[in-house]
C-alpha cells in the first residue's frame, strides 16, 4: 500500500505548473545561455528532498508548448506530460493527474533545474539533455 501511495505521490510530483515567483529560489542551470533551439529530445534528471529518484523526459517542443512522456525510477511506467517554456522559465506536469504539485525552474542551454512543492513537502530537481 505504501509503495502505491508513494508511486502516486511521485507520479503527481511531476505535475502541473511552475510558480514564476519562485524563480528567484531556483537553482540556476550552468551550461551557458538558453539555446534558441528546441528542447525536443531526451532529458535525464534527478529529484531530491521529500521524494527522491531519477527520471527520463522525452520532449517534443512546438513554439512554447511541450508534450511528451516521463519515466520515473520508481517503476511507475511512462506517464504523459505537457508543459510550456517561456524564455528561461519551464513548466511541466502529468496529464490528467489530480495531485497538486508544482515545479519552478529555469533552462540554460542543455541544462535545467529548480524546486518543487508537493503539499507541504518539497525539494529540488535538475536535468540535462542527453
Amino acid at each position: 500500500m505504501r509503495n502505491r501511495r508513494t508511486a502516486a505521490i511521485v507520479t503527481g510530483f511531476v505535475t502541473v505548473a511552475i510558480i514564476v515567483g519562485q524563480l528567484a529560489t531556483s537553482a540556476g542551470a550552468t551550461n551557458g545561455p538558453l539555446a534558441r533551439g528546441s528542447l525536443t529530445g531526451t532529458w535525464s534528471g534527478t529529484y531530491r528532498g521529500a521524494y527522491h529518484g531519477s527520471f527520463t523526459l522525452h520532449w517534443t517542443q512546438s513554439k512554447s508548448r511541450l508534450t511528451g512522456t516521463i519515466k520515473l525510477s520508481s517503476n511507475v511506467g511512462r506517464t504523459n506530460i505537457t508543459g510550456t517554456v517561456q524564455g528561461r522559465t519551464i513548466r511541466f506536469g502529468t496529464v490528467g493527474n489530480t495531485n497538486a504539485i508544482t515545479y519552478s525552474g529555469s533552462v540554460s542551454g542543455r541544462s535545467m533545474s529548480g524546486t518543487y512543492k508537493a503539499g507541504g513537502a518539497g525539494g529540488t530537481w535538475s536535468a540535462h539533455k542527453t
